[in-house]
């Protein structure tokens, strides 16, 4: 089988494994969370994204064209600062805000020109150049984009009704 078609097989599996265990387990967790509290969740996981950089760290990957591995890089640590950032000003909610809204759009724009320069680059082709980092665009990259889709779900959704005894207590 051909490397181009096992990196698209993987890629497509990815996002199925991740839509039936986040369908099942997380999405009804964040539906029924405190508005605050559920993008809070999700930007701690964006948090990490600081580990994109590795697409640029010497010896990690093979011969990525630069046109993809930089941008893929500082796409990513671009949205991994300010997930970070919208974790660190919770308390300052108009600032908390900001930085949710930023650090999903930089993120999401961010996989999609990715996944453009991915095709424009032939990516699927050089997979195995990827080298550990092969894991990223298979498993990490899929829960990224459907964990920014439902946090734009989550910002334009009204807040349900909740009884006092059900209201979460924010740290």
């Amino acid at each position: 089988m051909a490397p181009q078609t096992i990196f698209q097989i993987h890629l497509v599996l990815g996002y199925v494994a991740w839509l039936l265990c986040f369908r099942v387990y997380v999405l009804p967790r964040l539906k029924s969370m405190d508005k605050v509290e559920a993008h809070r969740a999700i930007a701690t996981l964006h948090s990490f994204r600081f580990f994109g950089l590795v697409f640029i760290l010497p010896g990690i990957v093979g011969n990525l064209p630069a046109s993809f591995a930089t941008f893929a890089a500082y796409g990513d640590f671009a949205t991994g600062v300010l997930a970070i950032l919208a974790l660190l000003t919770v308390r300052i909610r108009p600032l908390y805000w900001l930085f949710v809204v930023a650090f999903n759009l930089v993120g999401t724009l961010d996989l999609i020109v990715d996944y453009y320069h991915a095709v424009q680059v032939g990516l699927p082709a050089l997979a195995g150049e990827l080298h550990a980092t092969y894991a990223i665009p298979i498993i990490y990259v899929p829960i990224l984009m459907i964990t920014h889709l439902t946090a734009f779900y989550l910002l334009v959704r009204r807040q349900p009704k909740v009884s006092p005894e059900r209201v979460p207590h924010s740290n």
